[in-house]
């Protein structure tokens, strides 16, 4: 999920130096010369702990086994990663390996700033990674990017509510319809102790509300740009599939399902909400809240398939790397199954690779999160607009999504919505495709 300057910027990083020139065995190709091993040099964001231990453990490993290559690690907050990054792309100073949100990708490789990494790609690689993987990360026809973990969302419910509630249990194959969910909304709303029968996190922010509600639309039939050619949202973000599905989902806060912006204790861990639409980052917690009353179900079909969020933070080789064959070594590792293992065991996402996923307690199919890898599998879930005007269209829906569950008129937020993408994709001449 997407994140968002001054001078110079390395006064602003925290810097984390890991130049480990442990010894290790040779690789079979020599970057470093008498001078000294080559250096690569990587910027990551400041997720949580455990990801940046997990990395720390990845790199400290491909050093052992690679003195003839320095890394060095520079770590920046996550809540301007994206500033800092252009900062350093306009001063021609990024470096070699580059970590960004799945959806800033696109701006990213229509900027300049990333080379394509087919060349170093391997069919029997690229079949191991999720489909969804591949897809986030092609841009005009090119792999720009791979990540070690994907993302999903999923309904989370406490099951002794919905057995007091007698609905029925979703599958995959069998989800909720729109006239289920909604039943089941109002049947959940007159079971005592339930204040909001569905939790939707609200009380986040930004990113959150394109990469949690568009699903909705998308399920609805709408969308947020039309994607035949990314030139225009007019008569789709503001369509009437769309506009149907906002007004479904501003419906969801006038009948008391939902509250806009809950307290603190209003939430599904307090057994005040009886569903919980959020990914599967929250899964530790639910479950040390509800134990085994926690159930995982999938996203309900609304009318057009059921549809689910994917995409998170992967890796590229920038432009301006002048040794991208060693920066790819280094890659190669970060991406190897067990160091994806490593990462995902770390923060607990979804494992980018089938391989990975086959040794993950969470996901493997007899796992409590299998129904992630299923979304994932089955084309349930969908990347968000592959188009370098994504930053204007996810801050133009986010603002559409705050007023309307305030009560703002649907239609009259969607189409200033429609407006401010449609004149930043005019600004930038369509965004023609560079070669």
């Amino acid at each position: 999920m997407s994140r968002k300057h001054g001078g110079r910027i390395f006064p602003l990083l925290l810097v984390l130096s890991i130049m480990f020139s442990a010894c290790g065995s040779t690789s079979t190709t020599t970057f470093g010369s008498k001078s000294g091993p080559t250096t690569i040099q990587l910027f990551f964001h400041s997720g949580q702990g455990p990801e940046r231990d997990a990395l720390n453990a990845t790199l400290k490993a491909f050093s052992d086994r690679n003195p003839d290559i320095t890394v060095e690690a520079v770590q920046l907050p996550e809540g301007r990663y994206t500033d800092q990054v252009n900062i350093a792309a306009l001063a021609r100073s990024l470096p070699c390996l580059l970590d960004f949100d799945g959806p800033t990708l696109y701006n990213y490789a229509w900027s300049g700033y990333l080379i394509p990494l087919d060349k170093y790609v391997s069919p029997e690689m690229k079949a191991d990674f999720l489909p969804s993987i591949i897809k986030q990360g092609t841009y005009n026809h090119h792999l720009y990017s791979l990540g070690q973990f994907d993302s999903g969302l999923g309904i989370y419910a406490n099951k002794q509510y919905l057995r007091e509630a007698g609905v029925r249990i979703p599958t995959i194959d069998n989800p909720w319809t729109l006239t289920e969910f909604n039943d089941v909304l109002a049947k959940l709303k007159n079971v005592p102790g339930v204040k909001y029968p569905l939790d939707l996190k609200m009380k986040t922010s930004g990113e959150w509300f394109t990469y949690g509600f568009s699903p909705f639309v998308e399920s609805f039939g709408g969308d947020l740009i039309n994607r035949s050619n990314y030139q225009s949202a007019n008569g789709v973000l503001n369509g009437p599939d769309t506009v149907a599905a906002m007004t479904w989902f501003q419906g969801l806060f006038r009948h008391g399902y939902s509250n806009p912006w809950p307290a603190g204790d209003i939430d599904f861990t307090s057994g005040k909400s009886a569903l919980s639409w959020v990914g599967h980052w929250v899964y530790p917690d639910y479950r040390k809240a509800l134990g085994d009353n926690l159930l995982v179900l999938p996203a309900p079909n609304l009318g057009k398939g059921a549809k689910t969020g994917m995409g998170s933070w992967n890796w590229g080789i920038t432009s301006s790397c002048k040794t991208p064959d060693a920066a790819w070594k280094v890659l190669n590792f970060i991406l190897s199954p067990n160091e994806i293992a490593r990462m995902t065991n770390a923060n607990g996402a979804v494992p980018a690779r089938k391989s990975a996923i086959a040794q993950s307690q969470l996901y493997a199919p007899n796992g409590p999160l299998h129904v992630f890898v299923q979304q994932l599998q089955k084309g349930i879930a969908e990347p968000r607009p592959i188009t370098p005007a994504y930053p204007t269209i996810t801050s133009a829906f986010a603002e559409a999504v705050v007023n309307i569950a305030a009560g703002s008129d649907v239609k009259e937020e969607l189409d200033k919505a429609v407006q401010k993408i449609d004149q930043d994709i005019k600004d930038n001449q369509g965004y023609p495709t560079r070669k």
